[in-house]
């Protein structure tokens, strides 16, 4: 694939889904990597997810460093430094947000989200899909429950089979939409206590993480099987 058919890939999902706001088109550049000429450097520190939910709605593309997360359990998923000690040991979900009964469970779950080893990540890229830039690893549609399902019988379309998922609403647009697609896998996800109060996105949307690799076979079973 090549940026001009990873924007046309963008444009379709758009017209076939009716989206209202843009798929949004992730990279994680690897630590000691440069980052792309032209791209500019975001103007605010906010978290992750609000980035994300940003850059659906107003098409811009930008890159940011992990001084520029505000949220540093999304930024220690994925590898912008590490996780904040309360959060890796449970306690900030325990304690803080009162979530769990023990903090043994809050601890079980943090260890079960997919993460990046600390400090692997130079900078993380945002843009819409169709219009992008740079070539993403990850796509990220945030929508309803009707057009993920047809992004999923979209992906089935080829070879059939059945999507596993993986989510415990914590970390969502973060861990189980960027990380655990940038692993290959297919993630969707039902949100997490700060991205339904930070950001715009709506109780009866939903986000569906997609790798770069993945993305032709989406688009083309999309063709097939959207509505017409």
């Amino acid at each position: 694939m090549d940026l001009k058919e990873i924007n046309n890939y963008g444009q379709e999902m758009v017209e076939c889904l009716k989206l209202e706001t843009s798929p949004v088109a992730v990279k994680l550049v690897p630590k000691g990597e440069e980052i792309p000429e032209g791209i500019k450097k975001v103007d605010e520190a906010i978290r992750h997810c609000q980035f994300v939910d940003r850059v659906r709605r107003t098409g811009e593309e930008f890159y940011t460093l992990g001084e520029d997360q505000m949220c540093k359990g999304g930024a220690g998923v994925m590898g912008l430094g590490a996780l904040p000690p309360k959060v890796a040991s449970g306690e900030f979900y325990y304690k803080g947000l009162k979530q769990f009964s023990t903090q043994d469970a809050a601890k079980r779950t943090i260890e079960m989200v997919p993460t990046l080893s600390p400090d692997s990540t130079e900078a993380v890229l945002y843009a819409p899909l169709e219009k992008t830039t740079f070539m993403p690893d990850v796509v990220l549609v945030i929508c309803n429950p009707k057009q993920i399902m047809l992004l999923t019988q979209a992906y089935m379309y080829k070879t059939g089979g059945r999507l596993e998922v993986s989510f415990a609403g914590k970390q969502s647009l973060c861990s189980d939409g960027v990380v655990q697609a940038k692993e290959g896998k297919i993630g969707v996800t039902v949100g997490c206590s700060g991205s339904r109060v930070y950001t715009e996105i709506a109780d009866e949307e939903m986000t569906m993480g997609i790798p770069v690799e993945l993305l032709s076979d989406v688009a083309a079973g999309l063709k097939e099987i959207c509505p017409k």
